[in-house]
């Protein structure tokens, strides 16, 4: 056991709890943001003539941005300040979200969404890191992140809620427009209440070969995984290969010059502490099995059971509770008290014990016999996980690295986001279209067809939230206090400041 601690005189934000409000806010738009646009894809799909093979599109193109530049926008706010990047992301996420919902054509929505997610990219990482770098006593940083934990494990199934009830009730377009007020909030607030201390900035100059290979690296990876789900294409398409090719010599490039040049976009330093590395590897594969089970029981809702958009939205609510309660009564009351491996792992297991229920969908499944328990299951799971993952995010990580660190959570969780549905899907179809041929083709049974197809996705996510939990309980060996930094200047670590951090 070593213990390592550095005196400073760091005195905590007296608006930090106002903050906090804010920072959420605008996480709560990023992150729903990903999800209020699928309920209501249909319906502009119809408004402007979108083709069935453009209509993808609408998705993939924020996805594609956002996961592309997330590595660049992390960077952007340790240089340029955090607290200009979230305030300038939140308007540029407004002004995105404004020409997506006045859209008069499929160019003028498919171009906004694709801004929307260049404007997401600086935004996400410029709260996660103004959260690390705001609170910095044990016990508050813990109830910070909690909240910030559950909103962002949530944040996607309010989206379905919200869209669904914008959709059925008003019109498809405010399922954008909605941005709009969020991020004025956010950003009024932000300028009253964020500050950030300057000394925490980065002064080198950006890395422009790095930015470069990461984000065209980044990019090709997620269009291969999109490519790969997409009839017509499938795994061995030659643009699916070319593209895994490309991201592959272009990510390896990436990490190359990381290491020779003098001020790296992404400092290796950040991915190789194997706690950091541990929590950005285990929550990407955790998100790939909720991102496709969010996919997989919005289709059964909806077309097996028949729910309503709005009813759809509301069906996931017990999975909302689950998260809040896991994050901010589990995690963040014992995350001072425990070290992080005994929250993640097992709470990724609680989850997967969940997805396991789900496992036993059938065509005449009841909600409170089969999804309520594993809605209630799943959440409770991931909540408790997603706390400290967060928190963990940035430990040990130098101050002025930390938006960078910021940006690696978020861009784990939306690589595993793009592949979980890309993956999981593919498994799905390729499943029902085994049940169908096995059976003839019988119309009668294609709902079970679907449904079984499903199911055998549902079983992959369990085993690879199993991984995610053996990653956790492996790597991930920081001790109780180590998830509550404190932060320093230049050249000091978070976590280094003030807060012993004990190492089992």
């Amino acid at each position: 056991m070593s213990e390592t601690g550095i005196q400073a005189d760091v005195q905590p934000d007296p608006q930090r709890w106002k903050a906090l409000i804010f920072i959420a806010i605008a996480q709560l738009m990023v992150v729903l943001d990903a999800t209020v646009v699928n309920i209501a894809l249909p319906h502009a799909q119809e408004s402007l003539h979108i083709s069935d093979a453009n209509r993808q599109w609408v998705i993939t193109g924020y996805s594609l941005a956002f996961g592309g530049l997330l590595l660049f926008g992390g960077r952007i706010s340790d240089l340029w300040g955090r607290k200009r990047a979230f305030i300038t992301g939140l308007i540029g996420f407004a002004a995105a979200s404004a020409l997506g919902g006045a859209a008069v054509n499929e160019g003028m929505l498919l171009g906004a969404r694709a801004l929307q997610g260049a404007f997401g990219a600086l935004l996400a990482p410029a709260a996660l890191s103004l959260l690390a770098v705001t609170f910095t006593e044990a016990k508050e940083r813990a109830q910070a992140f909690g909240i910030f934990g559950a909103i962002a494990g949530a944040g996607g199934a309010v989206g379905l809620i919200l869209g669904g009830v914008l959709t059925q009730y008003v019109n498809w377009r405010w399922a954008l427009f909605v941005n709009i007020f969020f991020a004025i909030v956010a950003a009024i607030g932000a300028i009253l209440f964020v500050h950030e201390r300057p000394d925490g900035r980065n002064r080198n100059r950006l890395d422009i070969p790095g930015v470069l290979l990461a984000s065209t690296g980044l990019v090709a990876l997620v269009y291969a995984f999109t490519k790969a789900s997409t009839p017509g294409d499938g795994w061995g398409a030659t643009i699916t290969i070319s593209m895994f090719i490309a991201a592959a010599v272009l990510l390896g490039a990436f990490v190359l010059v990381e290491g020779m040049v003098k001020a790296p976009l992404l400092p290796l330093r950040v991915v190789t502490n194997r706690n950091r590395g541990g929590v950005y590897l285990s929550l990407g594969l955790a998100v790939i099995g909720m991102f496709g089970l969010f996919l997989f029981l919005t289709y059964y809702l909806q077309l097996v059971k028949h729910y309503s958009p709005v009813m759809t939205g509301v069906a996931f609510l017990p999975m909302i509770g689950g998260m809040i309660t896991g994050s901010t009564q589990i995690g963040a009351r014992l995350m001072n008290r425990v070290p992080a491996r005994w929250l993640m792992g097992p709470g990724f297991l609680v989850g997967a014990a969940g997805m396991l229920i789900l496992t036993r969908l059938s065509v005449n499944s009841s909600y409170a016999g089969t999804l309520l328990p594993g809605f209630l299951l799943l959440g409770l799971g991931m909540g408790t996980a997603f706390m400290p993952a967060m928190s963990l995010s940035s430990y040990k990580v130098e101050a002025r690295d930390a938006g960078i660190a910021s940006a690696m959570i978020n861009t784990s969780q939306q690589i595993g986001g793009s592949i979980g549905t890309a993956l999981l899907s593919t498994i799905a179809v390729n499943a029902t279209t085994s049940f169908m041929k096995a059976h003839h083709g019988n119309a009668a049974l294609v709902y079970q067809g679907q449904v079984h197809g499903y199911v055998m996705a549902i079983w992959f996510a369990v085993g690879i939230l199993v991984v995610a939990s053996a990653i956790a309980f492996v790597l991930v060996n920081a001790g109780s206090q180590a998830v509550a930094p404190v932060t320093g200047g230049v050249g000091e670590e978070i976590g280094d400041v003030s807060v012993p951090v004990i190492i089992h």
